[in-house]
Parts: C-alpha cells; structure tokens; sequence
C-alpha cells in the first residue's frame, strides 16, 4: 500500500471536489484520495456503472458524493452537472479537469475528423470545465483547478501529435489562467503524469513490457492512479496555497531523465534504450 491510501487526514475537509471522468483511472484514484482527506466528491463520469461503482467505494469508507453520469463534451451538460453538484454538496472549492485520451496514428495519416475528436475531448472539457466553474469559485471566496495533462505535452510524441499538441495548449493555458484568476484567489495547475498502470493499461500489457518499466522509469516502476493523486491532494489543499501557473512532473523521473535510462545489466546509466536481450 503506497503513501497515498496510508496518509488519511483531514487535509480536505470541508471542500468539495468535482472530478471529470472519475469512474476510473485517474480519475477515479484522485477522487478516491480528496475523499480519503475529508472531501466531498462530484463524480462526473459517462459511463454509469464506473459513475456507479466509485460512489459505492467511497460512500462505503464514509464519503459523501454527487453523481453525474454526462459525457463531459457536452457544454451544456456539463454546465448543468457542475450546478446541481454545486447544490447538493454545498458548494464548489476545487475541478480536477482530468477527462482525456488518444489513439496512436501518423499524423499524416489522420484525418481532420480524428483532430476535433482529440480537441474536444482534451482541450475542449478543459476551457468548458474551467470558464464554467470559475462563477462557483468565486462564490466560496477561490479555490483550485487542476488540469490532469501528460508527458507528452512536454516532450516529442511521434504517433501521439494532436494529442501532445492539445496537452501542450492545456499547459500554457493554465499558465495563463494562473494569472487571469489569481486576483479571485483561484489557483490553476496541472499533473504531467507519464506511464499510469490503470486497470484497464494493466489488463491489455504483456508482462514483458512491465517489466521494462524498471529501466525506463528512474525510480524503477511505472505509477499506479494513487501516484498522481496525491499530488492531487496537495494542489487541492491549503499546503498548496501559493502554489499556482506549476506543471507537475509526476513521473518517477523520466522528464528529468532526458533520454538516460537504467542500465538493466548493471547499476549504472546508458543514454539510449538498451539493445534487446541476447544482440
């Protein structure tokens, strides 16, 4: 068990947080954990039977949650989502914007269609979630907003480039949003998680490939959900109070590592993936 599910305190009590696709993954880690540290958690979340099962997990351990079962994309519904929670919980303190994802493919190769999906859902929640949730922030004297971005807004993503240019714009927008709402005490920041072994990452990778994470990530594993919801934790919470325009590496270091790797035959650094076994 990791630090995050040891470390249960009231670090969030009284707040409330609103969570973008918290049925799962990351999601579901991070609301997990602010509800852990005294929260109250809008679930917002399409698909109902993971909208359904993370209620019943938190509630279970004590919780109090909303549930809004809405695909995020949705403008209106989302409006309307973040209102009613707004209501039946008390208030609005913190949005996680964390709703993403992708699909690998040249970019020459892709079509103008396969660019709006990943704007939509990557770019698009964020501005929507974000001008939506400022009026109930504002209402509780500031907050918090947390964009859940990537690695690859950062760094090169061949396969990967609609996407990597739509975390990228997230990361300067909420730089720019940092100081846009700094004088409504609204802190904006954003997690840059790299490899995550979610259930669903988990389930679809060889037992090969996971094992190659004890190169390609300095610290030796690849991150579990509760990796990237403490930090989480902490940008939701008054630790973080003059914490604001940050992207967050929570990566085990392989930003920082710039192309260096563990050497799997020994204890030292190579620069360069290691050649396959027996070459």
């Amino acid at each position: 068990m990791n630090g995050a599910k040891r470390g249960a305190t009231g670090l969030l009590a009284g707040r409330v947080v609103a969570v973008t696709g918290a049925g799962q993954g990351i999601g579901r880690g991070i609301a997990e954990a602010c509800a852990r540290h005294g929260a109250a958690v809008a679930l917002l979340e399409r698909d109902a039977d993971a909208a359904w099962a993370a209620r019943a997990a938190i509630e279970g351990a004590g919780g109090r949650t909303f549930v809004a079962v809405l695909d995020v994309r949705d403008r209106a519904l989302l409006e309307r989502a973040l209102v009613a929670a707004d209501a039946a919980l008390g208030g609005t303190d913190v949005l996680v914007n964390n709703v993403g994802g992708t699909f690998a493919a040249d970019f020459v190769a892709t079509r103008e269609r396969g660019w709006d999906a990943l704007i939509d859902l990557n770019l698009r929640t964020v501005l929507h979630g974000t001008q939506l949730v400022v009026p109930l922030l504002q209402a509780r004297g500031g907050g918090s907003i947390i964009n859940v971005v990537s690695i690859e807004g950062i760094r090169a993503a061949p396969g990967f480039a609609v996407y990597a240019a739509c975390k990228a714009a997230v990361v300067g927008f909420t730089r720019t949003m940092a100081l846009e709402l700094a004088p409504a005490n609204i802190r904006v920041n954003a997690l840059a998680p790299d490899i995550c072994l979610t259930d669903g990452i988990r389930a679809m990778t060889p037992p090969e490939l996971l094992e190659r994470h004890r190169w390609i990530v300095p610290l030796g594993r690849a991150a579990e959900p509760d990796d990237v919801a403490g930090p989480a934790v902490f940008l939701a919470s008054d630790l973080a109070r003059y914490v604001t325009g940050t992207v967050l590496h929570v990566d085990g270091g392989t930003q920082a590592a710039g192309g260096w790797y563990r050497d799997p035959d020994g204890d030292g650094w190579i620069v360069g993936p290691p050649p396959a076994r027996g070459t």
